[in-house]
């Protein structure tokens, strides 16, 4: 087994969860420019976890697929969205800043719902195939992992002619960065236990 803990054509599905996942963390942290990162929040720089023997890199940074494509068409991915709020600033930045303080768009990251992720990211699966994909959250629970807070998300959606997609999500929120797993397979792939497998084993450093 090897653990991954990372910095920062296969097939659509894999391309729709990485603008799914993208929408997700973005909306999680709001617009960097006007929200400020939370200060009961510690820092973290990355997320590890266990890649089963199952899955190899895919053509993507952060994307594993299963070994046996196209016969088993599971992925793993995991993304990082930073938003910035750790940079070195200039004076007249720190100016400006405080500034805007006075108005800022609180940083509501720990208190997405199920309805506004839902249909946030229903938007952008959408948006991706063109057509109503029937995306719909089954399960969706705050958990902690580290000591970092976050959500368990699991979901379906079923775009025309293909099998039906079941999804997870892992999303650990930091002060500066959110961290994404996300794990998904056709109906007819037997991989939930390499799936649990995977996420016991995160971890938030």
């Amino acid at each position: 087994m090897k653990r991954v803990g990372l910095l920062h054509g296969f097939r659509i599905g894999a391309a729709v969860c990485a603008v799914a996942s993208a929408v997700a963390a973005a909306f999680v942290f709001g617009d960097a420019g006007s929200s400020f990162a939370r200060e009961n929040l510690e820092e973290a720089s990355y997320c590890s976890f266990v890649i089963p023997p199952e899955f190899v890199p895919g053509t993507e940074e952060g994307l594993f697929v299963n070994r046996n494509h196209p016969m088993e068409s599971s992925t793993i991915r995991y993304g990082v969205y930073d938003n910035g709020l750790d940079r070195i600033i200039s004076n007249r930045e720190k100016k400006g800043a405080a500034i805007k303080s006075a108005a800022a768009v609180t940083d509501e990251s720990t208190s997405l719902t199920k309805e506004i992720y839902a249909e946030t990211i229903a938007a952008a699966y959408n948006s991706e195939y063109g057509e109503d994909v029937g995306y719909s959250v089954e399960k969706f629970d705050k958990i902690t992992v580290d000591g970092f807070p976050g959500y368990s998300i699991s979901a379906s959606y079923q775009p025309s002619d293909e099998e039906v997609i079941h999804q997870r999500v892992y999303m650990l929120i930091s002060k500066y960065r959110t961290f994404t797993i996300t794990m998904q397979r056709a109906e007819d792939d037997d991989c939930e236990a390499f799936f649990d497998e995977c996420a016991s084993s995160i971890h938030v450093h």
